[in-house]
């Protein structure tokens, strides 16, 4: 076996390691998200961790580690008999991103329910994960499904598994912890308040202390044993800590005072549900425990809220991590005071935790987000090729539904038609391979006529593996979306780009929902550039499209010409996912010799290659000469204008409607 990295031999990190170890002392704590760039020791810590969970006695046998002093009475692998059991270590189970459902849960076999009515199942990583710890990295690109079934498991304590009838249920307490990267897309807001805690983790920027980190990774690797020894002190210590916190913790006292700090704090900033509020409370009473403690104290309040809310904050990708802290004071300070709160500070003289690892001073915070002012809306800029500064973009709205026609085999998603794991049931196959999803009406209909040639006579139904029909179902993908955005002087008038950049971005914003890669195109002055390759982090799009200067000629041929090799090279990145191009732009050609000719010709390679493309026209002004419509013609795809991207336009429900009766 492998020797981990110890966990007290992290350099920094101290707010990770803090989070991780409040939920080793309170699972109920929720589990934590880390968030941060990569070669930030987030995998490091986490693996760590299990090599402190105190060790567990399980019932000898038992595939789910049933707890012989109360083993679960509707284990599977029960009743157990009291006596036999086993003492080994915590286990950390890792699920790797591209993990089946069966898999996560468990699978039965089908084949054997039918025929024989037993219920053969064979436990999936939530069973082993069962009195440990659940790892996975990269949660942000799990299925959405996946991370449902994960999260549910981790709220109830248990995982059910139900085929046709047939039902499995199994103890599923685990301490959840995810990691990610930003920048490669966000979790849903509803999946991030399921996560108690979370962290942003980021690399020193410290000499002295990247130095030390790369001197411990060398030694490290040189003599992983050796290395270990020399801090085996100091994890015995941290892992006796643990120990004594639980056992500590169902004394601790959250007085009235501190709930109302908790309860107020949630209100200030106006998270929304009452799941913050529970995790905070459980995190401040884990935090008294851990620093010897038996009475919450304000400061445990103040550390709860700096790793219970800042990702309940989140309601779009577009909203600044982190906590005004400012705020947070204010608010504690405004609702402290009761005499129930101000009780001797314990042992540890009333700090956040005290001795190894060192609970820091919480997450960098008072990031507002607020965008570079654009100056007044209104004039354009004088003309003349010059280029302008950034505008900002007006307020997104909900957009329009933009799909892909056709039924696609993508990534899971919320955008267009396909064939998925999970929709409506639409028809039934032979399996190719392992079967998912029994279609029973389909197997019955297989099995009947072959009964009597099985020698059955009376009621009942010998089932064969030939038998067996897997259901075909339809539900959504997600796709590539890759905006062609015009950023050229026609364009240019101050409010007008304004409106185009709060289109843009409200189409993000629908693009994150429905789970899609994005990816952004500009084209101004003599070319064009692909300001963000296509990717799943549709804040770095925003982040872009805000800085987008404007001015010069329209060169739309090049901007075509641009995202066609983008798709290009996309198709053969990840072929199953289905690109939609959505051109933002008022259709002149101005850009190069010939544009308007070139324009067109760069129009039909996308008709020519079946991509499907929508046009958002941005001509304004009492006289329109319909070039975005044309471009839309040349493409094989629609036209839209501003106000038919609403989804509540009236306009656009006409045309809706008036398509419909065509």
């Amino acid at each position: 076996m492998t020797t981990p990295f110890p966990f007290t031999a992290v350099v920094g990190q101290d707010d990770l390691r803090l989070a991780l170890l409040l939920n080793a002392v309170s699972p109920a704590v929720g589990g934590v998200l880390v968030r941060g760039e990569k070669g930030t020791a987030k995998s490091t810590a986490v693996r760590a961790l299990s090599a402190l969970m105190p060790a567990l006695d399980v019932v000898s046998g038992c595939r789910f580690s049933c707890d012989p002093g109360s083993p679960d009475p509707a284990c599977p692998d029960g009743p157990h008999e009291p006596g036999a059991f086993e003492t080994r270590a915590a286990r950390m189970v890792e699920l790797p991103v591209g993990a089946s459902e069966d898999r996560l849960v468990g699978a039965l076999d089908i084949e054997r329910a039918l025929a024989e009515g037993v219920k053969a199942f064979e436990p999936g990583l939530l069973a082993d994960a069962h009195r440990g710890i659940l790892y996975v990295d990269e949660v942000n690109l799990l299925h959405d499904h996946l991370v449902d079934l994960l999260l549910d498991a981790a709220a109830m304590g248990a995982s059910y598994v139900e085929r046709e009838g047939v039902s499995v249920r199994h103890a599923a307490r685990f301490l959840l912890v995810g990691t990610m990267n930003p920048e490669e897309g966000e979790l849903r807001p509803q999946l991030l308040d399921r996560f108690g805690l979370t962290v942003e983790v980021a690399a020193s920027r410290e000499p002295d202390q990247r130095v030390e980190v790369v001197k411990r990774r060398l030694a490290y690797d040189a003599d992983p044993a050796g290395f270990a020894s020399r801090w085996a002190d100091e994890e015995a210590a941290v892992r006796a800590r643990i120990v004594a916190a639980r056992e500590l913790l169902p004394t601790v006292r959250l007085g009235d005072g501190a709930l109302r700090q908790i309860a107020a704090t949630c209100a200030a900033f106006e998270v929304d549900g009452m799941r913050a509020d529970i995790v905070m409370a459980r995190t401040a009473t884990a935090l008294a425990a851990w620093a010897g403690r038996t009475d919450v104290l304000a400061e445990d309040v103040r550390q709860a809220a700096l790793l219970a809310l800042p990702h309940r904050r989140r309601r779009n990708p577009f909203d600044a991590p982190g906590l005004d802290e400012d705020k947070l004071d204010e608010t504690l300070e405004e609702f402290g005071g009761s005499e129930d709160d101000d009780p001797d500070p314990g042992p540890d003289g009333g700090g956040g935790g005290g001795g190894q690892p060192d609970p820091g001073e919480g997450p960098e915070g008072g990031d507002t987000g607020a965008r570079p002012e654009a100056g007044e809306d209104g004039q354009p800029q004088p003309s003349g090729g010059g280029e302008q500064s950034a505008v900002r973009a007006s307020e997104p709205f909900k957009a329009k539904v933009l799909s892909v026609p056709g039924i696609g085999e993508g990534a899971a998603g919320r955008r267009s038609r396909a064939r998925t794991e999970h929709g409506r049931t639409t028809g039934a196959r032979r399996p190719r391979g392992a079967l998912t999803k029994l279609h029973l009406a389909a197997t019955v209909q297989a099995a009947a006529p072959h009964q009597r040639a099985r020698g059955r006579s009376g009621p009942g139904l010998v089932v064969r593996r030939d038998d067996l029909r897997q259901a075909t179902r339809e539900g959504r993908e997600g796709n590539l979306v890759l905006f062609v955005v015009d950023a050229s002087g026609s364009m240019a008038a101050r409010q007008r780009m304004s409106a185009v950049k709060g289109a843009v971005l409200s189409l993000l914003l629908d693009a994150y929902q429905r789970r899609d890669k994005v990816g952004l195109v500009t084209f101004r002055g003599s070319g064009a550039d692909v300001a963000l390759p296509p990717t799943s982090s549709v804040d770095a799009a925003a982040a872009r499209l805000e800085s987008l200067p404007t001015g010069g000629r329209t060169p739309l041929a090049a901007g075509l010409l641009r995202a066609h090799d983008v798709l290009r090279v996309e198709r053969l990145r990840d072929p199953a996912r289905r690109p939609l191009v959505v051109v933002v732009t008022d259709g002149r050609a101005t850009g190069g010799p010939e544009p308007v000719a070139l324009a067109g010709r760069a129009a039909r390679l996308f008709a020519a290659d079946g991509v499907a493309s929508v046009v958002v026209d941005c001509e304004s002004g009492p006289v329109r000469l319909g070039l975005a419509g044309q471009l839309a013609g040349e493409l094989g795809g629609t036209a839209v204008t501003l106000d038919e991207l609403r989804a509540d336009s009236i306009a656009g429900l006409v045309k809706d409607v008036q398509r419909r009766a065509a």
